[in-house]
C-alpha cells in the first residue's frame, strides 16, 4: 500500500500483481454470489430448520468474532494502545483456555449440539428449551469461535508489546516466516488433500481393525485434527502478521477502513444472523399464519397441522426471494468496490482480504461435524493461505512496471492463466462433498481410491473417483507454469 512509484503514474500495476487481485475477487464473488446463497436456500428448504439454525448462529459467531478481533486491533493500535496489551493478553489466555475446554469436552463427550432432544425448559411452540428444536447451537462451533477470539487477542497483544520497545513501523513485507508457513502450510494441504483421496480415514480403520474400527478412526481422526488444526492456526497467524506488517507504516488511513470492515459490515451481519437464529420458528409460525391472497401457504411448508412450527420449512418461493436477495447485496458491494477503488482503494483492500479470511473462518465453524470437519479444514486453510498471499501482494513495492509490450504471448499467458485458474476452482468446490448437501459437485469425486470407506451391512462399497483432485492438480500445474512467465517476462500494463 505504500507509495513509492512516481507520483505521475500511482495506477499501474503488475499483470501477475493483478491477476492475484483477479484470483481474490473471484474467490469473493463465487463464495458470496453463489455458494453462501445456495446454502442458505438449500438449509430453508430443508425438510427441518435444524440446519439453518446451526448455520446462521456459526455464521453469526464468524462475524461477531471476527468483529472482536477488528476491535481489540483498534484498540492496540490506533495510534497507541488505548487499553494495556497485557490486559488484552490475559482476556485472551482465559478466552483460549475456555473455548479450548468447550470444543474438546463437548466434542469428545458427543454432546456437541445442544438441546438435546430429552430437554425441557419452559418449551413453547413445541420446542424443548423455549421455542429452540433440538440441535439448534453446535457447542463446537462455539468453542472453535472463542479459541479464535482468544488466540487472536494474544497475538496481537504481543505484537503491542514488541512495538513500544521497537519504534520501527515500517513494513517488513513477506518475511522468511510468513513463507515458510504458506510453503509448509501448502504441503500439508496437499499431502493431505491427495492422501484422503486415495485412503478414506473409516475405510483405513476398518482396515487395520475391523473389530474395532470406530475406535481405531477416532484416533486416526485425532490425528488429522491436530495436524490439520495447527495448519489451520499457522495460516491464520501468518495472514494476521502479514496485514498487520501491511498496515502498520500507513495506520492513520487504514485504521479506519478496517474498523468500517468490522463495524458496518461483520457487526450487522452477525448481529443479523443471530437474529434469524433466535426467532426462526417464531416467525414462520407467525408467517404461516397469513391469510392475505394466501401468502402462508405460499411461503411456508408445514408437515403436520399439529406441529407448527416444529414440523414448517420455508418454500421453495421463500427461498428464491432469501436467495436473491443476498445475491443482490453481495452483488451490489462488489460493484461499488469497483466504483471506489481509485478513491478508497485502502478500504477495498482491506475489505478484501479481511472478507476472505473470514469466509476461510465461517467454512470451518459451519461444518464441525465429525464427518465434515476434515474437509473443512482442508478449504479453511487453503483460502487463509490465498488472503495471506493476498496481503503479500497488496504492498506497492510489488506493483513493478515491466518492459516489454505484452504481445501475443502475453495476452495468451494472461487470458490461459485465468482460464486454468477458473477451471481449477470448479474442481477444488468439488472436493467437499458434504453428506448433507443435497448439490451435486461440479466433478465427480469420492474420497478412497485404494481404500474406499467401509460400506455399511448387506451394501457394496462405493468406488472412490479422484477427478476432481486430478483436474485441480494438472490445471494448477499448468497455470503456476504459465505464471511463472508472466512473472518474468515483465510485461507492460
Amino acid at each position: 500500500m505504500q507509495q513509492v512509484q512516481q507520483r505521475e503514474i500511482p495506477e499501474r500495476i503488475s499483470w501477475a500483481r493483478a491477476m492475484i487481485f483477479a484470483v481474490g475477487y473471484f474467490f469473493i464473488a463465487a463464495l458470496l454470489i453463489g455458494q453462501i446463497p445456495g446454502y442458505i436456500y438449500n438449509q430453508m428448504t430443508s425438510a427441518t430448520l435444524v440446519g439453518l439454525e446451526q448455520g446462521s448462529i456459526a455464521l453469526a459467531a464468524t462475524c461477531l468474532a471476527g468483529f472482536i478481533v477488528i476491535q481489540v486491533i483498534v484498540l492496540l493500535f490506533d495510534p497507541k494502545p488505548v487499553v494495556s496489551p497485557v490486559v488484552i493478553s490475559a482476556l485472551g489466555t482465559i478466552l483460549t483456555l475456555g473455548g479450548l475446554v468447550i470444543a474438546l469436552a463437548t466434542g469428545l463427550s458427543g454432546n456437541q449440539y445442544f438441546p438435546h432432544a430429552d430437554t425441557s425448559w419452559n418449551p413453547v411452540l413445541g420446542g424443548t428449551v423455549l421455542w429452540f428444536q433440538p440441535d439448534a447451537v453446535d457447542l463446537v462451533m462455539v468453542g472453535l469461535a472463542i479459541l479464535f477470539v482468544g488466540v487472536a487477542m494474544i497475538f496481537y497483544s504481543v505484537l503491542a508489546l514488541r512495538e513500544r520497545t521497537n519504534p520501527d513501523r515500517s513494513d517488513l513485507g513477506t518475511t522468511p516466516a510468513v513463507r515458510w508457513i504458506i510453503i509448509i502450510a501448502s504441503m500439508v494441504l496437499i499431502i493431505f488433500m491427495v492422501g484422503y483421496t486415495l485412503v478414506n480415514d473409516n475405510g483405513l480403520a476398518y482396515a487395520i481393525d475391523p473389530k474395532n474400527g470406530a475406535q481405531v478412526q477416532l484416533i486416526l481422526d485425532a490425528i488429522l485434527y491436530v495436524i490439520l488444526g495447527a495448519t489451520f492456526f499457522l495460516t491464520l497467524g501468518a495472514f494476521a502478521l502479514r496485514l498487520h506488517y501491511l498496515m502498520r507504516p500507513v495506520r492513520k488511513r487504514t485504521m479506519s477502513p478496517l474498523y468500517a470492515v468490522g463495524a458496518l459490515g461483520l457487526a450487522q451481519s452477525g448481529v443479523i444472523l443471530l437474529l434469524v437464529w433466535l426467532f426462526i420458528y417464531p416467525l414462520i409460525a407467525w408467517m404461516h399464519g397469513w391469510t392475505f391472497i394466501g401468502l402462508g401457504d405460499y411461503l411456508t411448508i408445514c408437515g403436520k397441522k399439529s406441529a407448527i412450527p416444529a414440523s414448517c420449512a420455508f418454500s421453495p418461493q421463500a427461498g428464491y426471494i432469501a436467495d436473491a436477495l443476498i445475491t443482490s447485496v453481495a452483488f451490489v458491494l462488489l460493484m461499488a468496490a469497483i466504483w471506489v477503488w481509485k478513491p478508497k482503494r485502502n478500504l477495498v483492500i482491506i475489505g478484501s482480504v479481511v472478507t476472505t479470511a473470514v469466509l476461510g473462518l465461517a467454512t470451518l465453524l459451519v461444518h464441525t461435524n465429525p464427518t465434515e470437519i476434515l474437509t473443512a479444514l482442508l478449504l479453511s486453510g487453503a483460502m487463509l493461505i490465498l488472503a495471506t498471499i493476498w496481503t503479500s501482494v497488496a504492498r506497492r513495492e510489488f506493483a513493478v512496471v515491466g518492459e516489454n509490450n505484452l504481445g501475443c504471448l502475453g495476452m495468451w499467458l494472461v487470458f490461459g492463466t485465468c482460464l486454468l485458474i477458473y477451471v481449477a476452482s470448479f474442481a477444488f468446490f468439488s472436493i467437499p462433498v458434504f453428506p448433507n448437501d443435497p448439490t451435486a459437485p461440479n466433478i465427480p469425486y469420492v474420497s478412497g481410491t485404494i481404500i474406499p470407506a467401509h460400506p455399511a451391512p448387506n451394501t457394496p462399497p462405493i468406488p472412490g473417483q479422484a477427478d476432481a483432485v486430478v483436474l485441480l492438480a494438472v490445471m494448477g500445474i499448468i497455470a503456476a507454469i504459465q505464471f511463472y512467465f508472466l512473472v518474468r517476462n515483465r510485461y507492460k500494463v
